[in-house]
């Protein structure tokens, strides 16, 4: 196989432009060949084959060098024989040697290149593959997808954090403009199909509306803390707006890159889950209902058992009642008859009494057990079992946790009932006054040695003096359809294991219900 014939097998890209390229190779090697021969001119003209092989090299393969690099080298050597034979000198041999080992040396990095090349043509080539597999599961895929350059907003937040700000809504908070700033720091790169379908078309590069980003501010707040504290996923439940007006329910995920360079391309996920909300919400409201009917035929038949069973003792107490009345009548009256009927009034009073206490120890939870719980576990899984209600009703929760409140003793399930009441009537209490900014803070303390406790602060309309002694009261209501026993049974959950529920108005507005809770369980309440 002649070099020419090598050298035409060039790689595929730019065949016209390689073919000359080893052409010119070929007619360097001959004139050096010839000059290296047939002419007088002293010195290492073999060392110009190099040359040849740099050129070579941009239109032949690795094997098409070995055959190149041993042709340059059967000339030299070629070269050498006709011109020195057996009469070469040291100089003359130096100057071989020194041809042919500049020779080997090009001829092994040309190899190396060759190969580093080729490895680098496969990895774009998997590259592209893999970019082509990526978006078509991007486009095609019916999970709505964003990819979304957050890196102007990671740098804010580094120079924000380098600052000393740790608390992202702390910090929110004394600053009006840093969430609208934030938004505005986020672009759009680009949506699937899905993701259009959503919420609507969204140009490249335009910045997304708060409204179809993350629906609340505590909840793009919340993504903003994720960043700031180097998170590698953000999820959670928000509402979003359609390019329609429609409001839907999603699922948010954003997957947070650890590398700070790949924070250009963010991907954003979205799932709808209005149907599955709606389907939960109507299973919820059936089984309350349920609830309800139940509660209402137990209150019925506990009020027939208890009316069957006080009736005859009730009824022997009147019976004997008439009959003193008709032995004092008599003249002189009857004292002993009277003092007969006199305690078989108090044996039948004291029946109608054991009567109530049996129905009341029926009631009672003896066997709820004491835990050592902590508050600020118990309040995040309180707050978890209410998400729905916190959702539909529009109401944020601010949760305050002071450090070193150390956990008390209390019937977990008794505690998470009462803070669950208190929640709701703080949540009916905003929605009736159509309170627009409706927030309710809960914050953790210990006022004293022997207690902690949990404060439930709303910003409703507050209570009204009128009612604030009787708000307590059993069977007072101000709701149309209470029963009026929520804060009574309340405040006698916790009285019952040591502690005590307080309700006022706040100084800042909206009401406040403070429960101080035991530390450590006392005997009798054990």
């Amino acid at each position: 196989m002649s070099i020419v014939s090598i050298l035409l097998r060039a790689r595929d890209p730019g065949e016209g432009h390689n073919v000359a390229f080893g052409l010119i190779a070929v007619t360097l090697a001959t004139i050096i060949f010839y000059i290296d021969t047939y002419t007088d001119i002293e010195g290492a003209i073999a060392v110009l084959y190099v040359v040849t092989m740099l050129l070579a090299a941009q239109a032949t393969t690795r094997i098409g060098l070995l055959v190149i690099a041993a042709g340059c080298a059967s000339l030299t050597l070629l070269s050498y024989a006709m011109t020195h034979g057996e009469e070469a000198d040291l100089q003359e041999t130096l100057r071989l040697f020194g041809a042919l080992s500049a020779l080997f040396v090009t001829t092994m990095l040309l190899l190396k290149t060759e190969t580093a090349r080729l490895n680098l043509l496969s990895t774009n080539s998997a590259l592209k593959e893999s970019e082509a597999r990526y978006r078509s599961i991007f486009d095609r895929t019916r999970v709505a997808l964003w990819e979304r350059d957050f890196s102007k907003l990671r740098r804010y937040l580094m120079d924000v954090r380098a600052q000393g700000v740790t608390d992202i809504k702390a910090y929110a908070r004394t600053n009006s403009t840093f969430v609208d700033h934030c938004i505005g720091l986020i672009k759009a790169v680009e949506a699937n199909e899905a993701a259009r379908e959503l919420l609507g078309p969204i140009s490249s590069g335009i910045g997304i509306p708060q409204r179809s980003l993350i629906a609340g501010e505590e909840k793009f707040l919340d993504m903003l803390q994720a960043i700031l504290n180097g998170d590698r996923i953000f999820e959670d439940k928000v509402e979003v707006r359609t390019d329609n007006g429609e409001d839907k329910l999603v699922l948010l995920s954003i997957s947070l890159p650890g590398d700070p360079a790949a924070f250009s391309r963010v991907v954003v996920s979205m799932v709808d889950v209005t149907q599955r909300e709606m389907v939960l919400k109507a299973r919820a409201d059936a089984q309350a209902e349920l609830m309800r009917a139940s509660k209402a035929a137990m209150v019925g038949a506990m009020s027939a058992s208890l009316a069957h069973e006080l009736n005859q003792p009730l009824g022997a107490i009147v019976v004997n009642s008439q009959t003193v009345l008709r032995w004092l009548d008599r003249d002189p009256p009857d004292l002993a008859a009277v003092r007969r009927s006199a305690e078989r009034m108090v044996r039948d009073s004291q029946r109608a009494s054991e009567i109530i206490q049996n129905t009341r120890n029926l009631l009672s939870p003896s066997n709820s057990k004491l835990e050592n719980v902590c508050l600020d576990r118990l309040i995040g899984e309180t707050m978890a079992l209410m998400e729905y209600e916190l959702q539909q009703s529009g109401t944020a929760v601010l949760v305050d946790c002071k450090p070193h409140v150390p956990p008390v003793w209390i019937v977990k399930t008794e505690l998470q009932q009462v803070l669950i009441n208190l929640v709701t009537n703080a949540i009916q209490a905003m929605e009736e006054a159509e309170s627009t900014r409706r927030i309710i803070r809960i914050a953790t303390g210990r006022p004293d040695i022997e207690h902690a406790c949990i404060a439930v602060h709303d910003s409703g309309p507050g209570i009204v003096e009128d009612v604030k002694d009787k708000l307590f009261a059993p069977f007072f209501t101000t709701k149309a359809t209470g029963m009026g026993m929520g804060l009574s049974i309340c405040r006698s959950t916790l009285e019952a294991r040591g502690g005590k529920l307080d309700g006022t108005n706040h100084p800042d507005g909206g009401a406040i219900f403070e429960m101080h809770l035991l530390i450590k369980p006392e005997a009798e309440h054990a």
